[in-house]
């Protein structure tokens, strides 16, 4: 029962953490946290049904594209609150200033925004909306929809196996995690994924692994350099940058293949 009862509560923090979802107040104490980053991913998975549920209905109704791309960007952000994005604008004032390790990871920590930070997000969500405009058909809006859940289940990896840059949320999140156990789930996760996209469709499915990983690695090498490791706030970034790059992918693809076609 006290095992079952840690997951219920793993599951509730998690939601509560990384999305604005209601969920009923419980104690964060430390031994709930433990397989947090395991239910991390379902929040992913609640973007990416609705991510899809939208679409679907703009193609069934023939709602205008401006309407259906504006929404299905806002969708996560109104689920999640925001948190990634956050982190993404803090990750962008640091790395920009080019200022020494020590001053970016202050940067970090500053609840003000600079320049830099809203001119790469204005550049990011420019760039997932000309994506998503070229994208228009519904069994690639359905295989698109997992990439919300694979930028989860790679954070939640990173987050157990990556170095962290300093003391923070993550690093106390990841500290509880128990790590095997944990990382056994996330793979089984991230196998389900797999399996369920290349059933539905397999080169786009394919595009968007290959587009994960790739981020995955540019995140690896790039915190190292920049922080030393990672942070909640790199962390963040990362979600963001993985489901951008899989949209782009998926996109530059899509069109390709309709210009060979034609």
């Amino acid at each position: 029962m006290k095992f079952l009862a840690r997951i219920i509560k793993s599951f509730i923090i998690a939601f509560s953490m990384y999305s604005r979802i209601p969920m009923p107040r419980v104690e964060w104490k430390e031994e709930d946290m433990k397989f947090v980053f395991v239910f991390f991913p379902f929040v992913g998975a609640v973007i990416g049904a609705l991510f899809f549920a939208w679409n679907f209905l703009c193609f069934k109704f023939s709602i205008p594209e401006i309407c259906r791309v504006c929404v299905a960007i806002a969708l996560p952000l109104i689920i999640t609150g925001g948190i990634h994005a956050d982190g993404f604008m803090d990750t962008m004032d640091a790395i920009n200033s080019y200022r020494d390790r020590e001053k970016k990871l202050e940067i970090l920590k500053d609840p003000h925004i600079g320049a830099f930070s809203v001119i790469m997000l204005l550049i990011y969500v420019l760039s997932v909306a000309a994506s998503l405009s070229v994208i228009n058909d519904k069994e690639i809006c359905l295989v698109l929809s997992f990439s919300f859940v694979i930028a989860r289940i790679l954070s939640g990896y990173s987050a157990i196996t990556f170095k962290n840059a300093k003391e923070g949320t993550l690093n106390h999140f990841s500290k509880n995690a128990g790590k095997i156990t944990v990382l056994v789930f996330l793979i089984i996760e991230m196998t389900a994924c797999v399996v369920l996209m290349f059933f539905i469709n397999i080169l786009y499915s394919a595009v968007i692994l290959i587009f994960a990983l790739l981020t995955l690695l540019f995140y690896y090498f790039k915190t190292k350099k920049e922080f030393g490791g990672i942070t909640g706030d790199t962390a963040g970034c990362f979600v963001l940058l993985c489901e951008g790059a899989a949209c782009v992918g998926v996109a530059v693809t899509s069109h390709i293949l309709n210009v060979i076609i034609v």
